[in-house]
């Protein structure tokens, strides 16, 4: 609450501010500070969420938890304030989904502990990187695909792979390195020339 006092000797108008900002404040501020990080938001919240379409609404829901602690004291740097706000948004959501998806429960299995040892943050990071396979799997050519996983997922031996494709070994050691290759260019961003034909 702002209390106001009358003009004072030298004509200047006290504030004094118990507890809260004005609104005022906090519009101008929020304006000025906020709003022109939207792109990194924006960025943040495709980078780290799988499902587009609530991007907006997790925009929406970063910015209303920002301007209500704002409300109560405006943080001295911005950024910070709103990327952690939007982590621990993303971290609410994990924790409140009532049907666990089978990212998490691969990301389990990995770390080999049990779901009360996770915390909400390495699920959503779980998730992200899962996704961001599935991805990069997906823009595999379908036969080197189906190499890769074979060997990768059910590893099985490249004598068993060429069985069961109907291929040479051969073929399958080729399937898996250009494979292997473009996973690395995908996830990792740093094209291999092993991987590419001349």
């Amino acid at each position: 609450m702002v209390e106001r006092t009358e003009p004072g000797g030298d004509g200047v108008v006290l504030q004094a501010i118990s507890g809260a900002m004005s609104a005022s404040e906090v519009d101008q501020w929020f304006v000025r500070e906020v709003l022109p990080l939207e792109a990194t938001l924006m960025h943040f919240l495709r980078r780290n969420w799988r499902n587009k379409s609530d991007h907006a609404d997790l925009c929406q829901e970063v910015y209303v938890r920002v301007y209500e602690a704002a409300l109560q004291e405006i943080p001295l740097q911005a950024k910070p304030f709103v990327l952690s706000t939007a982590r621990n948004l993303l971290i609410d959501h994990v924790r409140r989904e009532h049907v666990i998806s089978i990212e998490a429960v691969a990301d389990l299995d990995v770390l080999g502990v049990g779901a009360e040892e996770v915390s909400p943050d390495r699920v959503v990071i779980a998730r992200e990187e899962l996704r961001r396979l599935q991805d990069a799997l997906d823009l595999l050519p379908p036969r080197c695909r189906e190499a890769v996983v074979l060997r990768q997922v059910e590893g099985l031996s490249r004598k068993e792979i060429a069985e069961r494709m109907g291929i040479s070994e051969e073929t399958v050691k080729r399937h898996l390195a250009v494979g292997a290759c473009a996973l690395a260019d995908t996830l990792y961003g740093e094209p291999s020339e092993q991987g590419r034909k001349p």
